[in-house]
Formats: C-alpha cells, sequence, structure tokens
C-alpha cells in the first residue's frame, strides 16, 4: 500500500504556510468511544503532568462544573490543580456566541477565567469568518523530560456539558438543553482519538500556529474586543515554551492531521488561503472507495459534499454507504428547526438517486426507546483509511469554521477474511476494521469483546446484517412493541419531507446561515476545494 493513494501529498495539501508535516510514521492510536471514556483518561493523564510540563487545549465549548467522573474533579479544577503544580497550561476556547442564541460565551468566559486565576492562560479566539466559530477539540499533554509519554487527543467531544455518556446511552447528568425530543438527559454517542507518537508533535504545532498568530483575537467583531478590554481580559498571548522534539516512534500507524481553516482578512500566518485539507484528504480517500463508506456524522449536509458520495456510488457498482445520523436536530422550532432538515433531506436525496439500494442510513436508541444523539465525527472507507475527527459532513466544517481530524493507515494487515475487501492489494487494516466493528457491535447489540463478528467483515454481508436488524427493530416498534425488544438500537432513518412552502425560506436560510461557504472566491467558482 502507498500512502499516496490515500493520503494528500505536500503538493495536495496546498498549504505552504503551515509547518506541519505532511504525515508523520511511528503513531499508535486508541479510539475512545463516548466521552465517559475520554474524561476519565484526560483526567487521568493530567493528574500525572508535573511542573515544567505542558497542557494545550482547543476547544469549541469549554463548562467549568462539567465533571470528568462521576466525583469529579470538573474541567475547571482539572487544568486549574495542573496550573497551580507549575504545569504550563495554556488554551484557546472559541469567543462563541451570545447564550441568549443557544451558545456558550458566559460559559467559556468562566473557564478561562478560572484557570487564568490558578496560573494558567486560557485565551477566548474570535479569529473566525463572520458567523464562524472555532470548532477543533484538542488537548496535547507533553513531558519534555520524558517524551514517550507524551500523548494528544483529538476527536468530537467537547469539554463541556451533555458529554460524558457511555454505552447504555443515559445521557450526562449535566446536559445542555436540546430538543425536547431527546429527554431531559440526552443520550450522547461520540468519540475521541487518544495518539502517541510523531503525531502529538504535529498537533502541538497545530496548537502552536494558533497561538502565536498575529491577528488580533476580537479581529472579528470590534464590539467585544471593547468589551474585553473594559473587562481586562487577556488579549495577548504570552509567548509559548519551545517546542520539544517530536515523541519517538511508539506503533505501527500512519496519520494525517487534517484541518479546515476558512480564507479569512487579515490572514492567518500559517494558512493565507486558508486550509481544506479535511475536504481534499476525504475527497481522496472517497475516490478510492470500492464496498464500503461507514459515516457517523451529526449533520450529514450540504449538496457538495453528497455529490462526492453521489459519483463515487455511480461509478462503483458494489460500493455501499452506511450512515448513521441524529434520528431529530438538536434544536426545536417553527423557525430553528427547518434549516436544520432540509440541508439532511437534500443531501440524502442526492445520494439515494444515486444508488436507492446501496445507501442505508439508520439513526440511533437505546434500551429505552429514547433517541440518541450521535455527535461523532467518523469515516472508515473499506476498512483501510479511518478519520475521527471534529469535522462534520458538510459545507462548513470543510471550508469555513476551524476543524481537526487526524486520518488513520495501520501498517498491521487484519488476516481476517476477506483480507482484501477492496481488491486493490491494499488489504484491510487493524485499526480501521476494529473502529467499525467496535462501532458495530455497540450499535447491533453484539458481544464487545467480539465473538459475533463472523457476518459483519464481508462488506456486503455486514451491510444485510446491520440492516436486517435495524428492520427488525422498527417492525417491532410499528407492532406495538409486542414480545421481546428485537437486539440493537439502529432503526431506518425517516427524514420527514417539508412542505414546499416551508422550502421556499428553509433552503436559503439553511444554505446562508447554517452551512455558509468560508472558500476564496475563485475556489468557490471553480468548485474544488
Amino acid at each position: 500500500m502507498a500512502m499516496q493513494d490515500w493520503f494528500l501529498t505536500a503538493q495536495e495539501r496546498a498549504n505552504p504556510g503551515s509547518e506541519i508535516p505532511v504525515w508523520t510514521t511511528g503513531n499508535l492510536a486508541e479510539p475512545l468511544i463516548h466521552g465517559a471514556a475520554y474524561f476519565d483518561r484526560l483526567a487521568s493523564e493530567v493528574a500525572a503532568l508535573k511542573a515544567g510540563d505542558q497542557l494545550f487545549f482547543t476547544d469549541w465549548r469549554g463548562d467549568p462544573d462539567q465533571r470528568m467522573r462521576p466525583d469529579g474533579p470538573t474541567v475547571a479544577q482539572l487544568f486549574a490543580h495542573a496550573a497551580q503544580r507549575g504545569v504550563v497550561v495554556k488554551g484557546l476556547i472559541w469567543r462563541s456566541h451570545l447564550d441568549a442564541l443557544s451558545y456558550s460565551e458566559a460559559e467559556n468566559r468562566d473557564l478561562s477565567e478560572a484557570i487564568c486565576a490558578a496560573g494558567g492562560e486560557v485565551l477566548l479566539d474570535q479569529r473566525v469568518r463572520r458567523g464562524g466559530s472555532h470548532h477543533q477539540k484538542l488537548v496535547v499533554l507533553r513531558h519534555p523530560d520524558d517524551p514517550e509519554r507524551d500523548v494528544a487527543f483529538a476527536g468530537g467531544i467537547d469539554l463541556c456539558h451533555s458529554r460524558r455518556d457511555d454505552a447504555a446511552h443515559r445521557g450526562d447528568p449535566q446536559a445542555v438543553a436540546m430538543s425536547p425530543k431527546y429527554g431531559a438527559h440526552p443520550p450522547w454517542h461520540d468519540v475521541q482519538l487518544a495518539v502517541r507518537g510523531p503525531v502529538v508533535g504535529a498537533l502541538d504545532t497545530t496548537f502552536r500556529e494558533r497561538w502565536t498568530d498575529p491577528m488580533p483575537l476580537d479581529s472579528e467583531n470590534p464590539l467585544a474586543y471593547l468589551r474585553d478590554r473594559l473587562r481586562g481580559s487577556d488579549l495577548s498571548p504570552d509567548p509559548l515554551p519551545d517546542q520539544p522534539a517530536d515523541p519517538p516512534p511508539c506503533g505501527p500507524q500512519q496519520i494525517q492531521v487534517l484541518r479546515t481553516y476558512p480564507a479569512v482578512r487579515p490572514r492567518y500566518s500559517f494558512a493565507p488561503d486558508g486550509e481544506r485539507t479535511v475536504a481534499r484528504g476525504y475527497t481522496k480517500a472517497v475516490r478510492r472507495a470500492r464496498r464500503l463508506i461507514y459515516l457517523e456524522d451529526q449533520y450529514l449536509w450540504s449538496t457538495e459534499v453528497a455529490d462526492l458520495f453521489a459519483r463515487a456510488l455511480r461509478e462503483q457498482p458494489e460500493l455501499h454507504l452506511v450512515a448513521v445520523v441524529p434520528r431529530h436536530p438538536d434544536v426545536d422550532g417553527r423557525l430553528a428547526l427547518p434549516p436544520n432538515m432540509v440541508g439532511r433531506e437534500q443531501a440524502l436525496s442526492l445520494c439515494q438517486q444515486a444508488a436507492r439500494d446501496r445507501v442505508h442510513v439508520f439513526d440511533v436508541e437505546n434500551h429505552e426507546g429514547t433517541p440518541v444523539y450521535v455527535h461523532a465525527k467518523v469515516c472508515v472507507i473499506d476498512d483501510v483509511w479511518a478519520s475521527v475527527g471534529s469535522d462534520n459532513f458538510n459545507r462548513r466544517s470543510w471550508t469555513h469554521d476551524s476543524e481537526l481530524s487526524c486520518a488513520v493507515l495501520d501498517d498491521t494487515r487484519d488476516e481476517r477474511p476477506p483480507t482484501d475487501p477492496a481488491g486493490l492489494g491494499d488489504g484491510a487494516r487493524v485499526f480501521a476494521r476494529d473502529l467499525r466493528l467496535r462501532l458495530w457491535r455497540e450499535h447491533l447489540d453484539r458481544d464487545p469483546a467480539g465473538g459475533e463478528d463472523h457476518d459483519l467483515l464481508d462488506p456486503a454481508e455486514a451491510v444485510q446484517a446491520i440492516t436486517d436488524a435495524a428492520d427488525a427493530l422498527h417492525r417491532w416498534h410499528d407492532g406495538g412493541r409486542v414480545g421481546p425488544r428485537p437486539p440493537g438500537r439502529l432503526r431506518p432513518h425517516r427524514p420527514e419531507r417539508l412542505p414546499w412552502h416551508t422550502r421556499v425560506w428553509a433552503l436559503p436560510a439553511y444554505r446562508l446561515v447554517y452551512d455558509p461557504d468560508g472558500r476564496p472566491l475563485r475556489a468557490r467558482r471553480a468548485g474544488t476545494w
């Protein structure tokens, strides 16, 4: 398997302004399924940091009182105690829109102030396009005196309320307000990667490039800048300690760090024309798909993204697309709901027109029948290439907000048949196949240890198994829930089609507000990323 068949080359990355490596080798990636597992691991790793070690993080939302474990510590306590021990704690949190608009300006500010009071430095970062956000979820832990212990966490899980759920999917006791369809404590499905090896240096560089960018923190909003000045907020990042050398190789995986940065004025110093390696990386990998594309995604919007899948389905007659999405948007209401619905309806319709019998879309419920909100951003292609990140499958994530994803290729072949499902000679790879199987075992109520995988290995058999299970559960519901509940948590996703008079206004609102385009004008005109 040639790495350049799947990974972007330096030329394809098309951002010479960044110092991030094209890809790194010798890494070890571990999926942490659900927030409870991630928070527990993060709490242990941070508690072990000592004076002189480094903790860098970026986040979309941070709730200072969010408990990492049932009995604590909270996010603020965990990071503040590290700073008090002499750990170098630096953070960049999106400044956010107002809480009145269901965002997290106050929470993000409170977390920043709590950590700063303990000796850390956490800045509210609004260096985004108008209406955009910093959406990266990253924690980098460096040990200059013991680099083998370096670890980073990247994926879809914010350090905030509602994320600390587990496989039982009964929700986080500390919940955010969502659509009432998800109940008082919305069940939450999510994934984060823990990575070790040289890739930690690449993720460290990602943080440092943002931290040292000379653009003013509130460049997008002069009024916000004035308010921050009056509050005495820290608007000038202090220098960072020297960057340690990359950790030594420790595993069999190649990892390519993919990012989104929009085209903004003034320009990012590390991405003068923006960066769209998330979009480019997915585009290259999807074009190599032959048998199975598996997605878990919060949105799955945008005709531009759907067209990529539709083309692959038309060109590859054995290719199946399996997607797991939320049953309902996270918002409700006469004005907010339709734009959230119309984008997915449009995207799924485009895929189904390309290959109706090979597009399989499901949503998730727990064993009590409560819908599970799917927040994960996962893609596995032919059990070879896999990615976990903060980016959704929509135009906003691919062009407009800041995003971060790790694409993984494992040197280790998986010898379970079929050993080469795509037939291209790449062979199934252990990381990608194990990630897909772990997720499917949970969704199908299979043995977590992997004793019931015989029908989940071959793509065609796997699609049949997951479809049969979802159909059985759906029939049980339609039949009045008579008899034992069938195993599994998936049901066929049946999006509601909006009436034409609602679509008239919902579609432009979706395109302009919910799913904007952050590409330079020439890329928009050319229809390229």
